[in-house]
């Protein structure tokens, strides 16, 4: 298990750190909201605890980003406050469970493997389909038994493209299910991303491009539909 700690007071943090540990739980520490926004952009994690009260981008807004990033990492809030209402509005933003300081790191750990408990009863199935395996839940790609490492966002597109099943998906509808609701819809960044997915996961091509249409994983079945592979310099839809 790896977690993510969201909490400013370093010697508290740093002593959760260390308890986890000794636990087996990994544990990454943020000071602030930006360093919590930077560690989940570049790791996966399988669960966040976050203070509410932290510099920067607050506790709230990192549950609030998580939540829409659909990663599924449950949330533990760590607030100083009892109130109901400090509470009731936690789990209004998405909180799984709520903790009061000062607390034992005991019911922390009691808490967290709960929590892992009962991610793992929700895990999505593994897709497998032409020699590929797509593991949503440990977010792990292997190709014909090769790991195959991929950042998140190519992750994300080549989640939506094997769910399909090698239908055919948009670049329109790619860029609103990979990226955020500010992603200029004139961009390249969905041809670019799938040109850097192709070349991670090597040869033969696997993502075809179906001209003026979209993209489809290349089941080796013929469709009936003509389509082109490598680079697409020449596609319509960027």
């Amino acid at each position: 298990m790896r977690v993510l700690i969201v909490e400013d007071e370093p010697y508290l943090a740093e002593a959760v750190r260390d308890g986890l540990r000794l636990e087996a739980i990994a544990a990454d520490i943020a000071g602030d909201g930006d360093s919590a926004l930077e560690l989940l952009s570049v790791h996966s994690y399988d669960l966040a605890v976050l203070d509410r009260d932290i510099p920067g981008p607050s506790g709230d807004e990192i549950a609030r980003h998580i939540v829409a990033s659909g990663s599924g990492i449950p949330i533990l809030m760590l607030t100083a406050a009892d109130r109901i209402d400090d509470k009731a509005s936690g789990f209004e933003l998405g909180a799984d469970d709520y903790l009061t300081k000062p607390f034992e790191l005991r019911e922390l750990v009691l808490r967290l493997r709960a929590l892992d408990r009962r991610r793992a009863h929700a895990r999505p199935p593994v897709r497998e389909i032409a020699g590929l395996r797509l593991d949503p839940f440990r977010r792990e790609v292997f190709r014909d038994g090769r790991y195959v490492a991929l950042t998140r966002k190519q992750f994300a597109v080549l989640e939506v493209l094997v769910a399909a099943e090698g239908g055919v998906i948009s670049a329109e509808e790619l860029l609103e299910r990979a990226w955020d609701n500010n992603a200029d819809p004139f961009t390249n960044a969905v041809r670019i991303t799938v040109s850097a997915l192709r070349k991670r996961l090597g040869e033969p091509s696997l993502i075809a491009t179906v001209p003026g249409v979209g993209y489809r994983i290349d089941t080796g079945m013929d469709t009936g539909t003509d389509t082109t592979h490598p680079d697409d310099t020449h596609e319509r839809h960027s």
